[in-house]
């Protein structure tokens, strides 16, 4: 098997990363046209008070009519944005679903193997469209397919990250051949992979320090967080949400986390192929509780390079490595850092005026700000010249 067989097994491309290879789709088929107005009008009634009376008046989704993987995850997108929009609208989150609602978004959520939630995957991986196709997929010729309230807060907030995806691609199809290289001792071959990997986190890193030209941080908080939120840990919810109408849940309440960036497979997979280990404790806990929220073969993909040949062991006994790897582990500490810095401005020193959106717990219903200063000050103790 080549690496392209190898990636495509988990759903990687060589050439997109986790981003898939053919852009998402931007509407369902006819069938879907009473779910894609509301869908594709959602910035215009939100901003009214018939939304929630909008949603529970809606046929039934026909399921039975999604016939590709595109479709699957084009009805994943809409379900999960009509889905956060009627929980967070209006002066009170909703604590239940309608079944109209619920049902289908259980199912399709099922078939793809995430939580009917809206994930990171729905957010950023499967809503984006490339302006020019003969142009490179990149911030100034990207566009979502979905918003809420739409605006260029919104919209760059989410073109940021597939930038980031986009530039990641180079890294993640270096990861198993270096891996490779380091079992069978070919330090050239391992040495190349460790430039790719650095000049890729590079480029990440470049595009990451773009966010503030059109995200300014009081819009990104107050318009554009708030729909983000789960229902595990938050203080407006802290039972949950009931997803009515489907059976697997029995009527209970279901509390799960809301979209972050932890969902994404960028970050932990170059942790596991750089050996950087983060202690056990609860902060641990949710980086590995947000592979859950992670498309299943992102998932696999990341839990194969735990798995893998050791490049931090094989590095440590050859100077001549040391350099090239440490690029790579400032690389992800540069990132981690300038999250933390960005998690600040956008969040944490914003003013709280609204229950349903706390500025001191984090989209995944964390306390943020320390969970992401220990991950930033584990991955630089990593640096092979600080031992």
């Amino acid at each position: 098997m080549n690496l392209n067989q190898q990636l495509a097994a988990f759903g990687i491309s060589p050439q997109t990363g986790f981003l898939p290879e053919t852009p998402p789709l931007h509407s369902l088929p006819a069938a879907f046209a009473a779910w894609e107005e509301v869908a594709q009008r959602l910035p215009k009634y939100l901003l009214s008070d018939e939304f929630r009376r909008l949603v529970e008046d809606l046929p039934a989704f026909p399921i039975g009519e999604l016939r590709s993987e595109a479709e699957h995850e084009r009805a994943m997108v809409l379900l999960s944005y009509l889905g956060h929009a009627y929980v967070w609208c209006g002066p009170k989150a909703a604590d239940r679903i309608p079944a109209v609602l619920a049902v289908p978004w259980h199912a399709v959520a099922t078939q793809l193997g995430r939580p009917p939630m809206l994930s990171y995957a729905s957010y950023c991986l499967h809503n984006y469209s490339r302006l020019v196709s003969s142009r490179d997929l990149e911030a100034g010729n990207v566009a979502l397919v979905q918003s809420f309230l739409g605006g260029v807060d919104e919209e760059w907030f989410v073109v940021i990250h597939v930038d980031i995806e986009m530039k990641a691609a180079a890294a993640l199809r270096e990861l198993l051949p270096a891996q490779e290289a380091a079992g069978t001792g070919d330090i050239r071959r391992l040495r190349q992979s460790l430039e790719a990997i650095a000049a890729s986190l590079d480029a990440m890193n470049t595009t990451m320090e773009r966010m503030p030209e059109w995200c300014d941080p009081y819009i990104y908080y107050h318009r554009v967080r708030p729909y983000i939120h789960g229902w595990n840990s938050h203080p407006d919810l802290p039972e949950g949400v009931v997803y009515e109408g489907v059976e697997a849940y029995g009527g209970k309440p279901q509390r799960f986390r809301g979209e972050t960036g932890a969902q994404s497979g960028i970050v932990p997979a170059l942790d596991a192929f750089l050996g950087v280990e983060h202690a056990q404790d609860v902060l641990r806990d949710y980086l590995m509780e947000m592979r859950r929220y992670m498309p299943p073969g992102h998932r696999r993909f990341v839990e194969t390079i735990e798995a893998g040949a050791s490049v931090r062991e094989f590095v440590e006994g050859r100077p001549e490595l040391r350099e090239a790897y440490d690029h790579c582990v400032a690389g992800v500490h540069r990132f981690r850092a300038k999250h933390l810095e960005y998690a600040a401005t956008y969040i944490f020193k914003q003013a709280q005026t609204d229950s349903k959106n706390p500025h001191a717990v984090g989209t995944g219903g964390t306390p943020f700000m320390p969970y992401l200063k220990k991950h930033r000050d584990e991955t630089e103790g990593h640096l092979l010249a600080a031992h």
